[in-house]
């Protein structure tokens, strides 16, 4: 090398360090860890928490655009009291809106009234919710934890379409603090028994860390069905959190496009992780996910541009990389 030569910075481009990475003994991951199934929450988790309510056609605008992005599965409405979250009324006008996509739709439901209304919907999924304390199911479903086990359990026993079961405040309560993972285990136990074809963890107001998170996956992972985690980037762990699950063997995350989101009924819950950082890290890992990251970021741009302010999200600002 001459004096004064500068390798990648004289070139005028970055080095591509990943061909040379592919020549590498390669330590391949568990097949179960190969792909990972993608749920954007976005139009129901995200917008739920924004201070504008969009009208239902935006709505579902916003459902079509996520899905043609590539992603598999789009949580686009919650069956919920419009008086009590406003942002989530019209739920039946956004699914007709909507029309033929290639993924699969899901609506969220807390209890039998939310149920009967999705049921003469055409959502290809239901996703029925409870929490794992006391103190958050009487804040959030107005019923004891033991009340909202019943509920979901009658739910799913005559659920026509598969089912997601998530358990919020997983990892910990604004009410009571941390959450034994033993209580979130046998809830999780007791769901698949009810017929949940897939439980989820939600850490409600984003206090996990990757270890609990992933021994957590890990202790429910030999219930045989899919497990998956929805993480919020409140004190910034919500990618690592997600990391820990994939690792541990769960197979579906949750996230909302841009990181919008939040819970109206839990204290200073803010945003969902990021829809495009999640899949930056997983496209980065050799994750299979079936999600076009630029066509992403291209929506996360367009509902900034929608909302009229920035997103949370940090790689829809910065960009994928290496850049096209």
């Amino acid at each position: 090398m001459s004096e004064g030569t500068h390798p990648g910075r004289d070139s005028g481009r970055f080095r591509d360090f990943r061909a040379e990475r592919d020549l590498l003994p390669q330590i391949p991951l568990p097949a179960r860890q190969n792909q990972v199934t993608l749920c954007d929450v976005g139009p129901r988790d995200g917008l739920q928490n924004e201070p504008e309510t969009l009208a239902p056609k935006v709505r579902a605008e916003l459902v079509r655009r996520l899905a043609a992005a590539g992603l598999p599965r789009v949580e686009a409405v919650s069956f919920v009291n419009p008086e009590r979250v406003p942002q989530m009324a019209g739920a039946e006008e956004v699914v007709a809106a909507v029309g033929a996509v290639r993924a699969e739709l899901s609506g969220l439901v807390l209890n039998e009234r939310g149920w009967e209304r999705l049921a003469v919907t055409g959502l290809d999924r239901v996703n029925v919710t409870l929490a794992a304390t006391e103190s958050f199911n009487l804040r959030n479903g107005n019923s004891s934890l033991e009340e909202a086990v019943a509920r979901v359990e009658r739910i799913l026993a005559v659920a026509d379409r598969p089912s997601t079961a998530t358990i919020s405040v997983s990892f910990g309560c604004p009410f009571e603090g941390d959450v034994d993972p033993g209580v979130v285990a046998d809830l999780a136990q007791r769901l698949v028994a009810a017929g949940a074809g897939e439980v989820v963890l939600a850490d409600t107001i984003g206090v996990a860390t990757p270890r609990p998170v992933a021994q957590l996956v890990e202790r429910v992972s030999i219930l045989g069905v899919p497990f998956g985690g929805h993480f919020h980037d409140t004190r910034h762990t919500g990618v690592a959190c997600a990391w820990a699950a994939v690792e541990a063997g769960a197979t579906v995350l949750d996230a909302s496009v841009g990181g919008l989101g939040g819970c109206p009924f839990a204290p200073r819950a803010t945003g969902n992780v990021a829809t495009e950082d999640v899949l930056y890290l997983l496209d980065r890992e050799g994750v299979e996910t079936g999600v076009d990251l630029d066509a992403l970021v291209s929506v996360a741009k367009w509902l900034e541009e929608l909302l009229g302010h920035e997103l949370p999200g940090r790689v829809y600002r910065a960009g994928p990389f290496p850049a096209k």
